[in-house]
């Protein structure tokens, strides 16, 4: 799903991103929500930043990489986390591309995910290379998403990947409890 955001960046580089697990629904600009067989996930544009919240029943999930006023947390190449019956995975990474480089790469990211049933990308006014993408896939017991966050200005985009294996009998997570189902829609 392809959408037009009607606002301005909230982050203004790469580096002010940071990543947060367990925080509470922020205001969301789009969302998209996916059912899968036994989990809930709901896909959630907050500027040029994301939060992905994962549920089931007996537990949630929720990721959030923004623009954090106060954050400890700064972005980290990598997470692994054990949480309840929960498994956790966080990888990212920073691209620094040339202006032709990004151009392509920001048009390939914005058809491949506009295109997909499970995909989600909000771009921005003044740039069509000001995006952010997220795209969701459950197979085989675990829930993938992958993200993009352009910044066309300083020609870099960051890119994000997260793996939650669901085990028997999870715990929730973080300290959240279950969402209320209108969450979802």
């Amino acid at each position: 799903m392809l959408t037009t955001l009607n606002t301005s960046y909230s982050d203004t580089r790469a580096s002010d991103l940071a990543w947060a697990l367990g925080r509470e629904p922020l205001p969301a600009l789009a969302t998209l929500n996916l059912r899968f067989t036994d989990v809930r996930l709901q896909l959630r544009l907050l500027g040029a930043s994301h939060q992905v919240i994962l549920e089931r029943e007996d537990g949630v999930c929720s990721e959030t990489v923004a623009c954090i006023p106060g954050s400890s947390t700064p972005l980290p190449l990598g997470v692994a986390k054990r949480v309840g019956g929960w498994e956790y995975e966080f990888a990212a990474r920073v691209e620094a591309l040339s202006p032709p480089a990004f151009t392509g790469r920001a048009q390939e990211l914005i058809a491949l995910v506009s295109d997909h049933p499970n995909g989600l990308v909000g771009v921005f006014p003044g740039n069509p290379h000001a995006f952010t993408a997220l795209l969701a896939q459950r197979t085989q017991g675990e829930t993938v998403w992958r993200t993009w966050h352009a910044y066309p200005q300083d020609g870099q985009l960051v890119a994000t990947r997260t793996t939650v294996a669901l085990g028997v009998g999870a715990e929730t997570v973080a300290g959240l409890g279950r969402l209320p189902a209108a969450a979802f829609g």
